[in-house]
């Protein structure tokens, strides 16, 4: 992939960390101009309270081949999107690609309350997190993919569109963030097509990032570790991997094949042939289908 997207650029919203840093990161390697945006800097925190910033990320995306910009932005202020679409119209005319990563969720949504007894702020702050925050990034990105054919929209979300169709993902704040915006990537598709552009919804699978590393405390040298713990941990897959989807997608002159579909990271993999940082290719909704929820033993033999 190196040098494959020399000349375009990206906008990961969401790239402080976890998935959206990987993706940033992989795009970066493979040439491109990337900004990441979030709402953590070195100055500043986010209600998220981690340490990870948006300049390291910016730092990672340049050290990996590309150009990193990091640009500080709360993705529900109306003013602070819209500057940042006119400041990359302004910087470089245009814009290939646009990544809707943002989420950070995690502290405020329950795996046992039920819809009446969670917390009724915290579920709608959720959803103002989850897909408010694509929905205003969309309204003003969008005119500025649309200026040159061949565009791409990726929002990411947890969980392909069949998955989620069968399976309750656990809480009702969760699931109906993770669902809404399998179905925000459809409806684009649909506006987007007659201007020559795409968008796809992309899952990773299970994913080592810095919060579930901590969450199992394991770092990524030892992520094995946790096996211990929670066997099924075995079809993880790092940041990068689901970063190198995007980074294939966005390179593909005919994406546009993928248009309005659910993609994942090992689906990905599988066609376009790239691997994650280990050299395999975890495929972890099929695992998760015909291993981990029929209640076999963890193996992931055949999966990765």
């Amino acid at each position: 992939m190196t040098g494959s997207l020399e000349g375009k650029i990206a906008l990961v919203a969401g790239a402080t960390r976890g998935a959206g840093r990987g993706i940033a990161v992989e795009l970066g390697a493979a040439g491109a101009t990337v900004y990441v945006t979030g709402r953590t800097t070195r100055e500043r925190r986010s209600e998220m309270n981690r340490p990870e910033t948006i300049e390291e990320t910016a730092e990672l995306v340049t050290a990996a081949g590309g150009r990193g910009i990091a640009v500080p932005v709360d993705h529900l202020d109306h003013d602070q999107v819209q500057a940042l679409v006119k400041r990359i119209d302004a910087e470089q005319g245009g814009l290939d690609l646009l990544v809707n990563d943002i989420w950070g969720g995690e502290l405020l949504f329950s795996w046992s309350d039920r819809l009446w007894e969670h917390s009724l702020d915290d579920g709608l702050r959720i959803l103002r997190l989850a897909v408010d925050t694509h929905i205003v990034t969309s309204h003003y990105a969008l005119p500025l993919l649309i200026r040159r054919p061949g565009g791409l929209v990726v929002e990411v979300t947890d969980g392909t569109a069949e998955y989620n169709a069968a399976n309750y993902r656990v809480s009702f704040f969760y699931d109906l963030a993770k669902t809404s915006v399998l179905r925000m990537a459809f409806a684009q598709a649909k506006e987007l097509a007659p201007y020559g552009a795409a968008a796809v919804s992309l899952t990773p699978g299970w994913l080592r990032s810095e919060i579930m590393l901590e969450h199992f405390g394991v770092t990524e040298a030892t992520w094995r570790d946790a096996l211990v713990r929670e066997p099924h941990f075995a079809i993880s897959e790092t940041p990068a991997f689901v970063g190198r989807a995007v980074a294939a997608l966005a390179a593909d002159p005919e994406v546009s094949r993928w248009n309005g579909q659910s993609l994942s990271s090992g689906g990905l993999a599988q066609v376009y042939g790239f691997t994650d940082v280990d050299g395999s290719r975890p495929d972890a909704w099929r695992y998760m289908v015909e291993v981990q929820d029929a209640g076999r033993p963890a193996d992931v033999t055949g999966y990765r």
